[in-house]
């Protein structure tokens, strides 16, 4: 079933507004049946490419005490391809309906448990909900793949700690220290 926002515009009508593109008949049938019509057949590439970027962006409310009020992680897979004929990609995503993972006491850790997900129309959502692996025919060049957040588990990258000094009635100084929550190990650019 296809749920595309730009397809179902040609379908639906209000009143008697008539549709700007009347689609063809063949071309209906493909829309309907989810043929793939975000790619075209017969794309060639020299060198196959895939880039993939995970843009998340960490949310965080905290109280005046350091209580942390409300937290959530959103995110975004972009993907650019350059792949030759129509390829079939899968992905797995580290979901808690997926694994737990287990300590070294034997006991389980929940893994990371995403609360919605707005993927991209080539993603096949039968596969998703059955095994939980992203499957697709992706289109040629740059797109998003999927959107998500998480609430739970949110692990802070930085801890806040911030000084506010009244110098007068119209003067305040306010200091900030950052601190990381991430080992020494681990390093960024």
């Amino acid at each position: 079933q296809n749920c595309a926002v730009d397809v179902l515009q040609m379908y639906i009508n209000l009143a008697n507004v008539k549709p700007q593109d009347e689609p063809e008949p063949e071309q209906l049938t493909k829309q309907i049946t989810g043929a793939i019509d975000w790619r075209r057949e017969g794309i060639r590439h020299k060198r196959n490419e895939v880039y993939i970027d995970v843009l998340e962006s960490v949310n965080l409310m905290i109280s005046t005490s350091g209580a942390i009020l409300r937290n959530e992680v959103t995110g975004r897979v972009q993907m650019n391809t350059k792949l030759t004929g129509m390829p079939e990609c899968k992905f797995g995503l580290n979901d808690k309906l997926v694994i737990e993972k287990e300590s070294a006491g034997g006991k389980k850790k929940p893994g990371v448990e995403i609360d919605d997900c707005v993927f991209h129309r080539c993603v096949r959502l039968g596969k998703f909900d059955a095994d939980r692996t992203i499957t697709f025919i992706p289109p040629d060049g740059e797109f998003e793949l999927m959107r998500y957040r998480v609430n739970d588990n949110v692990n802070l990258p930085f801890r806040l700690i911030p000084a506010v000094q009244e110098e007068g009635q119209t003067k305040c100084s306010i200091n900030l220290k950052v601190i990381a929550n991430f080992s020494e190990k681990l390093f960024a650019t």
